[in-house]
C-alpha cells in the first residue's frame, strides 16, 4: 500500500508516521522510487502497537526500547519480558532503594518471589506506603484476597500468551500490561458500584430487565 492508504487505514497523520520513521520505531517501507515506498500489514500492526503504547503514556524513547526488544528478544525470554515491562509507567522517582520492607513482607506472605531489582517491587512498596499514610493500610485479610484474585488473573494472562515466537510473547506481555491494567481498574470500580447499589436495595440493570 502507498503511504496515503497507510494513513487512511491506521488513522495516524502523515506527519506522525514520518516522525515515527525518523525515530526508528516504525520500520521503513520498501522503496519503489526516489520519493515513494510501499508499506504492508506489518506497518499497520506496528502503528497500532505504537499508538497503544503512546496512549498509555510512554515517551518515544521508551517505545523505541520496547520495539528493539520485540525485534531482538534475545535467548532469555523471561529476562527480556521483564526489561520490556520495566519500561512501562509509573517510573521511579528520587533515590532508589535497595530494600523494600513492605513489599518484601507482603510477597513473603503471598509466597511470591521477592526481587528488589524488579521495577514492580518498588512500585508495590510506594503503593503500600501510600495506603499506610492515608490510614487505609494493606491488612493481611485484604492482601490475601487481592493476592488470590490477582494471581488468578496473572495465571490466565500467562496461559493465553502466544508461543509461536519470542517477539509475539514480548509484545503480548507489554500490551497486556499497559492496556489491560486500566480495564482491571475500571471493572473494580464498577463492581464497587454494583455491590453498593445492591446493598441499598437500589435498582440494578438486572432488576430493570426482569
Amino acid at each position: 500500500m502507498r503511504v496515503s492508504e497507510l494513513v487512511a487505514r491506521s488513522r495516524v497523520p502523515l506527519a506522525t508516521i514520518k516522525y515515527y520513521l525518523r525515530e526508528g520505531v516504525l520500520m521503513p517501507g520498501e522503496s519503489t522510487s526516489a520519493t515513494q515506498a510501499r508499506y504492508g500489514e506489518e506497518h499497520l500492526h506496528r502503528l497500532a502497537l505504537i499508538k497503544a503504547l503512546a496512549g498509555a503514556g510512554l515517551p518515544i524513547h521508551k517505545i523505541r526500547l520496547i520495539v528493539e526488544l520485540i525485534e531482538n528478544p534475545g535467548e532469555n525470554l523471561h529476562e527480556t519480558i521483564g526489561r520490556a515491562i520495566a519500561t512501562l509507567p509509573p517510573y521511579p522517582e528520587g533515590e532508589r532503594r535497595t530494600d523494600h520492607p513492605r513489599a518484601r513482607r507482603a510477597l513473603a506472605r503471598l509466597g511470591q518471589v521477592y526481587d528488589p531489582g524488579y521495577p514492580a517491587v518498588a512500585q508495590f512498596e510506594r503503593a503500600l506506603e501510600a495506603v499506610e499514610n492515608v490510614g487505609i493500610p494493606m491488612t493481611d485479610e485484604r492482601l490475601d484476597a487481592y493476592g488470590r484474585h490477582i494471581r488468578g488473573i496473572a495465571e490466565l494472562d500467562l496461559a493465553l500468551m502466544p508461543t509461536e515466537s519470542a517477539q509475539a510473547a514480548v509484545e503480548y506481555a507489554v500490551l497486556g500490561t499497559a492496556i489491560y491494567e486500566p480495564v482491571i481498574a475500571a471493572m473494580r470500580r464498577l463492581a464497587h458500584q454494583h455491590l453498593s447499589a445492591a446493598s441499598r436495595g437500589a435498582d440494578t440493570p438486572e432488576k430493570d430487565h426482569r
